[in-house]
């Protein structure tokens, strides 16, 4: 799966370094920044504007995507060596409401330069997270690729 976050958002990137460091490997998760060419293609092969970063996305290798707080379970239920992340994902898909979980990630995403700051540049690679993180981040693709990268991303 494809993860797109806010390549801005110290709170976003604070989140994609433990997702990181919680696949060392690499076998769960890849990143896009919302914002980078990647991001707006896969934003819209969701069926989303390009320009839509009020939510966290995971796309699928079978095109599926989750949004607002699926997304954030889904890669939360996909930190194998992070079982206090996992075990609260998990539990959290299970006892609350999709709504109301949804209500708590909207508030939370509103909010989120007010809680640690944007960054002066977008991320769109592996920036101190530790080593491994090569293959971790999509490439950006050439611009004649523009209308078949989508999915070639995803997989």
């Amino acid at each position: 799966p494809v993860v797109l976050y806010d390549g801005v958002c110290n709170m976003c990137n604070s989140a994609v370094n433990l997702a990181l460091r919680s696949d060392p490997e690499a076998k769960r998760l890849r990143f896009a920044a919302l914002q980078s060419t990647t991001g707006r293609g896969l934003l819209q092969f969701c069926g989303r504007s390009a320009d839509d970063i009020s939510s966290m996305v995971v796309v699928t290798s079978d095109g599926k995507y989750f949004m607002k707080s699926e997304a954030a379970l889904f890669v939360g239920k996909e930190l194998e060596t992070n079982p206090l992340v996992k075990g609260v994902s998990t539990a959290a898909s299970w006892l609350l409401p999709k709504g109301l979980r949804d209500v708590a990630y909207d508030g939370i995403a509103t909010n989120r330069y007010n809680v640690l700051g944007k960054r002066q540049e977008m991320r769109t690679q592996e920036d101190g997270a530790g080593d491994g993180a090569a293959g971790r981040f999509v490439p950006e693709p050439p611009a004649d690729l523009w209308g078949s990268f989508s999915a070639a991303a995803v997989a």
